[in-house]
């Protein structure tokens, strides 16, 4: 019996998520399995990968044979360079103090990528929300200068209309007022 290690399917629709199994290479995708090695989330950004590594590692080290993007998987979280200096150990190349230091160090290093990445994401995203408010308060800037001009434009317009009639008005009581004055005028020279 040839075993892989694949993915398993579930979730839903446009919304995968994947269990790494062990299972027979005759077996359907979703079907009978062996063993639940981890799981796998695409969906998020970075994808989550939970793993058991030293089960994964048994499963090579008996022959399983995994998938690509198994093997992708298989070697973001660090089994495939254990079970390469578990060959090492076994060789006699290395000790089991080099090898566990060798693999703690890679480890370490691939933590604070993922870290690094993640804080870059979370920057790139704070940014972005940041230049999203600042474009929205210019745009709120813009709308209220534009209805204050607005305002200021019907105030103006309706100014000379009034100033119109406020000189129609000093018109009319000019000239109301010069025949009252040339009968005073008369009335006092008579």
């Amino acid at each position: 019996m040839s075993v892989k290690i694949r993915l398993q399917r579930h979730g839903k629709k446009q919304k995968p998520f994947y269990w790494v199994v062990a299972a027979d290479a005759r077996s359907k995708r979703d079907g009978k399995y062996l063993e639940k090695i981890g799981t796998y989330n695409p969906n998020t950004n970075p994808a989550t990968i939970e793993l058991n590594i030293d089960s994964a590692v048994k499963w090579l080290h008996n022959g399983a044979q995994p998938t690509d993007t198994a093997r992708a998987i298989l070697s973001y979280k660090g089994a495939l360079l254990k079970h390469h200096l578990d060959g090492g150990i076994r060789k006699g190349a290395l000790t089991q103090e080099q090898a566990d230091a060798k693999l703690s160090a890679w480890l370490d290093a691939k933590a604070g990528k993922v870290d690094a990445k993640k804080e870059g994401l979370t920057k790139a995203q704070a940014d972005a929300r940041a230049k999203a408010f600042k474009a929205e308060q210019e745009v709120n800037a813009k709308r209220l200068a534009a209805a204050a001009q607005a305002e200021a434009d019907a105030i103006a317009a309706a100014t000379p209309a009034v100033e119109e009639e406020v000189t129609e008005v000093e018109a009319e009581a000019a000239t109301e007022e010069a025949p009252a004055a040339e009968e005073n005028n008369e009335t006092t020279e008579a």
